[in-house]
């Protein structure tokens, strides 16, 4: 069987900006309360009639470009995304009628925050077994479409955005086998729920126990199933849920000095599946990581899910 590698990442965020400030005027709040708590200072919101469709279709067109591949040459469409109002067609199936791509197969994939991973690993799969020889995959959310903005312990969390990422066929293993899995008992700690005005809720503190305790492990393991120590990643990029959460998971990976952190939740806010690819494009567009040099990728979220691999910065 082939491998399979990045080539190329993309990525699109709305041009307004949220700041700490701003939401201050909006619920019991204040810039130094949510730092603290988050770390998080600004996030991107979408415009009203700005759609998960339009910024996936962005951030695709922009990879595609970057690869240097015609809509044509793509065999394969996915999107992770948990917060797409539309259900049929889905998502995928837009952003290749948008961008031109003739016949690939298209899917949404929901996983929630651990939904690129998740889809990095399937078109990986698909391309190594040969049934696509390049795959697009994205990660887009509209977050603000579920936000209750009267809720403070979850308003001041969320953005949205779109990442993607073109996964092609090569001699060698650019992306490491997945860790992925979930605990379904405990799938009500985090919920977006509801036909009719649904809403993101979440138990923060289950949570936060959650990732910093159980997923290290899961995250090493998925160091060592690419034949590497976290200590010989040159990068990081776990999912952006809160800063704390962040620091806390690299504190014990035991990573080089010089290893790069993702830590684009600061000025982004938590984009739920869009959130590893939009941290992991800006790192590649500033060439903070060298291509070529291992990057840990590790997302986690509602599920209680998780989904991680090593892949090769492009």
């Amino acid at each position: 069987m082939p491998g399979s590698r990045i080539a190329a990442l993309g990525h699109y965020q709305p041009s307004r900006v949220m700041t700490n400030d701003d939401l201050a005027g909006m619920v019991d709040t204040s810039d130094e309360w949510i730092r603290q708590r988050t770390g998080i200072a600004t996030r991107h919101i979408a415009a009203a009639d700005e759609s998960v469709a339009d910024m996936a279709s962005a951030a695709a067109a922009e990879a595609l470009v970057a690869a240097g591949l015609e809509p044509g040459d793509i065999g394969m469409v996915t999107v992770a995304t948990c917060s797409a109002i539309d259900r049929c067609p889905s998502i995928a199936a837009q952003v290749a009628a948008r961008l031109g791509i003739p016949a690939a197969a298209t899917f949404d994939l929901n996983n929630g925050c651990a939904g690129f991973c998740t889809a990095v690993a399937t078109a990986d799969h698909a391309v190594r077994a040969r049934a696509a020889r390049h795959a697009l995959v994205v990660g887009a959310e509209k977050m603000s479409d579920v936000t209750d903005w009267s809720d403070r312990s979850t308003c001041v969390l969320l953005g949205d955005g779109a990442g993607a990422a073109v996964v092609s066929a090569a001699e060698g293993p650019g992306i490491g086998p997945v860790v992925w899995g979930g605990d379904p008992t405990r799938a009500d700690a985090v919920r977006l729920a509801g036909s009719w005005r649904p809403r993101f809720t979440q138990s923060g503190q289950v949570v936060f126990r959650w990732a910093t305790t159980e997923l290290i492990d899961l995250a090493v393991e998925a160091c060592r199933r690419a034949g590497l120590e976290p200590a010989d990643l040159a990068g990081v990029v776990t999912h952006q849920a809160n800063l704390r959460i962040i620091e806390a998971i690299v504190r014990r990976l035991g990573l080089a000095e010089d290893a790069v952190i993702a830590r684009d939740v600061v000025d982004s806010g938590n984009t739920s599946a869009a959130s590893v690819p939009l941290a992991l494009s800006k790192l590649v567009e500033r060439r903070a990581v060298p291509a070529g040099a291992p990057v840990l990728l590790f997302a986690f979220g509602g599920g209680l899910s998780w989904a991680g691999q090593v892949v090769t910065a492009p």
